[in-house]
Protein backbone atom coordinates (compact mmCIF):
# COMPACT_ATOMS: atom_id res chain seq x y z
CA UNK A 1 0.00 0.00 0.00
CA UNK A 2 2.83 2.25 0.83
CA UNK A 3 4.20 1.83 -2.92
CA UNK A 4 0.72 3.10 -4.43
CA UNK A 5 0.16 5.57 -2.07
CA UNK A 6 4.25 7.15 -2.71
CA UNK A 7 3.28 6.45 -7.03
CA UNK A 8 0.35 8.70 -6.74
CA UNK A 9 1.87 11.21 -4.66
CA UNK A 10 4.70 11.35 -7.28
CA UNK A 11 2.33 11.72 -10.56
CA UNK A 12 0.49 14.63 -8.10
CA UNK A 13 4.22 16.17 -7.70
CA UNK A 14 4.85 15.46 -11.54
CA UNK A 15 2.02 16.54 -13.03
CA UNK A 16 1.47 19.82 -10.86
CA UNK A 17 5.40 20.40 -12.22
CA UNK A 18 4.31 19.82 -15.65
CA UNK A 19 1.51 22.24 -14.99
CA UNK A 20 3.53 25.14 -14.14
CA UNK A 21 5.71 24.34 -17.58
CA UNK A 22 2.79 24.50 -19.57
CA UNK A 23 1.77 27.78 -18.00
CA UNK A 24 5.39 29.37 -17.88
CA UNK A 25 5.69 28.24 -21.65
CA UNK A 26 2.72 29.55 -22.94
CA UNK A 27 3.03 32.93 -20.50
CA UNK A 28 6.52 33.30 -22.42
CA UNK A 29 5.22 32.97 -26.17
CA UNK A 30 2.01 35.32 -25.16
CA UNK A 31 4.31 38.00 -24.46
CA UNK A 32 7.06 37.10 -27.63
CA UNK A 33 3.89 37.86 -29.24
CA UNK A 34 2.92 40.46 -27.72
CA UNK A 35 6.24 42.65 -27.89
CA UNK A 36 6.45 41.36 -31.70
CA UNK A 37 2.75 43.17 -32.37
CA UNK A 38 4.31 46.39 -30.96
CA UNK A 39 7.50 46.42 -32.91
CA UNK A 40 5.07 45.46 -36.38
CA UNK A 41 3.04 48.81 -35.45
CA UNK A 42 5.76 50.82 -34.90
CA UNK A 43 7.46 49.46 -38.30
CA UNK A 44 3.96 50.28 -40.00
CA UNK A 45 3.91 53.83 -38.25
CA UNK A 46 7.66 54.49 -39.58
CA UNK A 47 6.24 53.65 -43.05
CA UNK A 48 3.56 55.68 -43.41
CA UNK A 49 5.81 58.45 -42.02
CA UNK A 50 8.03 58.16 -44.35
CA UNK A 51 5.80 57.88 -47.15
CA UNK A 52 3.80 61.18 -45.74
CA UNK A 53 7.41 63.02 -45.96
CA UNK A 54 8.12 61.84 -49.33
CA UNK A 55 4.49 63.14 -50.38
CA UNK A 56 5.54 66.26 -48.77
CA UNK A 57 9.00 66.77 -50.78
CA UNK A 58 7.58 65.72 -54.07
CA UNK A 59 5.12 68.15 -53.43
CA UNK A 60 7.50 71.15 -52.83
CA UNK A 61 10.00 70.02 -55.43
CA UNK A 62 6.72 70.41 -58.10
CA UNK A 63 5.82 74.52 -56.88
CA UNK A 64 9.87 74.66 -56.75
CA UNK A 65 9.71 73.68 -60.66
CA UNK A 66 7.64 76.53 -61.40
CA UNK A 67 9.27 79.29 -59.93
CA UNK A 68 12.08 81.01 -60.98
CA UNK A 69 14.95 82.49 -58.82
CA UNK A 70 14.96 86.82 -58.56
CA UNK A 71 16.79 89.04 -56.72
CA UNK A 72 15.39 90.16 -53.33
CA UNK A 73 15.28 93.73 -54.09
CA UNK A 74 12.84 92.88 -56.82
CA UNK A 75 10.13 91.32 -54.39
CA UNK A 76 7.24 94.11 -54.25
CA UNK A 77 6.92 96.60 -51.53
CA UNK A 78 4.13 94.68 -49.87
CA UNK A 79 5.61 91.36 -49.87
CA UNK A 80 8.47 92.77 -48.02
CA UNK A 81 6.12 94.49 -46.15
CA UNK A 82 4.50 91.60 -45.43
CA UNK A 83 7.52 89.66 -44.30
CA UNK A 84 8.70 92.69 -41.90
CA UNK A 85 5.25 93.17 -40.32
CA UNK A 86 4.66 89.29 -39.67
CA UNK A 87 7.99 88.14 -38.93
CA UNK A 88 9.94 90.57 -36.96
CA UNK A 89 13.75 90.33 -37.16
CA UNK A 90 13.56 88.33 -40.59
CA UNK A 91 15.90 88.89 -43.29
CA UNK A 92 14.85 87.54 -47.02
CA UNK A 93 17.75 85.15 -47.89
CA UNK A 94 16.34 83.83 -51.38
CA UNK A 95 13.43 84.86 -53.77
CA UNK A 96 11.91 83.37 -56.67
CA UNK A 97 8.65 84.43 -59.00
CA UNK A 98 6.31 81.96 -60.83
CA UNK A 99 4.41 82.91 -64.21
CA UNK A 100 1.13 84.00 -62.24
CA UNK A 101 2.92 86.47 -59.97
CA UNK A 102 3.43 84.47 -56.73
CA UNK A 103 6.08 84.76 -54.91
CA UNK A 104 8.57 82.07 -52.86
CA UNK A 105 10.01 83.58 -49.89
CA UNK A 106 12.97 81.96 -47.63
CA UNK A 107 13.58 84.14 -45.36
CA UNK A 108 15.99 83.53 -42.19
CA UNK A 109 14.01 84.33 -38.73
CA UNK A 110 15.59 85.92 -36.23
CA UNK A 111 15.91 82.67 -33.98
CA UNK A 112 18.22 81.29 -37.12
CA UNK A 113 16.16 79.06 -38.63
CA UNK A 114 14.62 79.26 -42.51
CA UNK A 115 11.16 79.25 -43.74
CA UNK A 116 9.58 79.12 -47.13
CA UNK A 117 6.93 81.23 -47.53
CA UNK A 118 4.48 82.00 -50.42
CA UNK A 119 2.74 85.24 -51.27
CA UNK A 120 0.92 87.02 -53.91
CA UNK A 121 2.32 89.97 -55.40
CA UNK A 122 0.05 92.19 -52.90
CA UNK A 123 1.07 90.67 -49.82
CA UNK A 124 -1.41 88.31 -48.99
CA UNK A 125 -0.14 84.69 -47.90
CA UNK A 126 -1.01 82.24 -49.14
CA UNK A 127 -2.44 79.04 -47.32
CA UNK A 128 -2.64 76.60 -50.17
CA UNK A 129 1.10 76.03 -50.40
CA UNK A 130 2.10 78.10 -46.87
CA UNK A 131 4.69 76.04 -44.86
CA UNK A 132 4.43 78.46 -41.85
CA UNK A 133 3.11 79.31 -38.88
CA UNK A 134 2.84 82.62 -38.99
CA UNK A 135 0.13 85.20 -39.33
CA UNK A 136 -1.63 85.11 -42.35
CA UNK A 137 -2.67 88.55 -43.95
CA UNK A 138 -6.54 89.41 -45.49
Amino acid sequence: MYRTEFSNNNNNIKFKTMKKLIFATALAIGSLTAVNAQQDAAVAQASTDEATMTQAVDAQETVAQDFKEIKATELPKPVLEAVASDFEGATVSKAYKNAKGEYKVVVATADNKQKTLYATADGNWMKKKMKMSGKSRQ
